[in-house]
């Protein structure tokens, strides 16, 4: 992966635990104060507006379920806006199950109230179940999304925008106010040789789905090939690698130094999983993962 983008040192951030933090908004507040007083650059959260309820839905397989706790993350940016200077970062967005046009002027609201810090991962999402529950047709959620991404970004960089597509309509509107980044970055959280191509085609940034290695060097070589032929140059393609912290530290700084090798150019830390308890448990666990990474 020589031609994927670096930066020197990765920018550091947070993935939010909000399947362990659940509904307190007391801890959510403390949690995003005290990652901010760390030093970390980030802050992202996974999306999911409503979990499957398995005794309804034989086989169900889904990692998440209907008493798995989510915030909305537009709403949740907003408030973490007024309370932080972190980058918010969507990780992600499961875009073709909303309106295009709404989410563009969501993503619009929180690009202005960050001050220009956002970045908006998106992606198509696994779940039928939510998508039937929002009204939302699963079977084309990959060819509405190239669309949507194509959509979204005129509309953050046009004052008017009339655009008569396959999925979607726009005649004669725009959006007030616009925000700060035009267009805002898109990221692409991919997993398959589609959506590798797509964020090849599409994508300012990729989240991968795997740790790094040979998995991980296939991927970006479908990215840089996808973006090649698309006339994009692949180096433009940013990378933020999940790292998860499971209390080894020497373990933990190994992959985080492989991915950083690997190109990337943003880390998050993830400690859901790792057996914590309370808001208190998380922030020692990111102190402790944040003492690792240091030279």
């Amino acid at each position: 992966m020589a031609d994927s983008p670096t930066t020197g040192t990765p920018a550091i951030g947070v993935v939010y635990p909000q399947t362990e933090l659940g509904g307190d908004v007391a801890a959510l507040r403390a949690y995003a104060l005290g990652v901010q007083a760390m030093g970390f650059d980030h802050l992202m959260a996974y999306d999911h507006v409503v979990g499957a309820d398995r005794a309804e839905h034989a086989g169900f397989k889904g990692p998440y379920d209907v008493d798995t706790t989510f915030h909305e993350p537009m709403v949740l940016f907003g408030f973490l806006a007024g309370i932080t200077d972190l980058e918010l970062v969507s990780g992600v967005f499961i875009l073709p199950q909303r309106q295009t046009v709404l989410a563009a002027k969501q993503a619009a609201e929180i690009d202005l109230l960050t001050g220009g810090r956002f970045r908006m991962g998106v992606g198509v999402g696994w779940n039928a179940v939510e998508y039937e529950a929002l009204g939302m047709e699963f079977g084309n959620r990959g060819r509405r999304f190239d669309e949507q991404i194509e959509l979204m970004r005129r509309l953050w960089t046009e004052r008017s925008v009339t655009h008569h597509g396959r999925f979607e309509t726009v005649t004669g509107a725009g959006l007030a106010p616009m925000p700060i980044q035009r267009p805002i970055p898109v990221w692409i959280g991919a997993q398959s040789p589609a959506a590798y191509r797509r964020v090849g085609r599409l994508a300012d940034g990729w989240f991968p789905q795997m740790p790094p290695g040979a998995d991980l060097d296939a991927a970006w070589a479908i990215i840089a090939a996808a973006a090649a032929d698309a006339g994009r140059n692949p180096s433009d393609i940013a990378i933020d690698a999940r790292v998860s912290w499971r209390g080894e530290a020497g373990r933990f700084a190994d992959q985080a130094g492989q991915y950083r090798a690997a190109g990337a150019s943003y880390l998050s830390i993830n400690t859901m999983g790792a057996g914590l308890t309370g808001v208190d448990d998380h922030l020692a666990a990111l102190q402790a993962a944040s003492d690792a990474l240091r030279p």
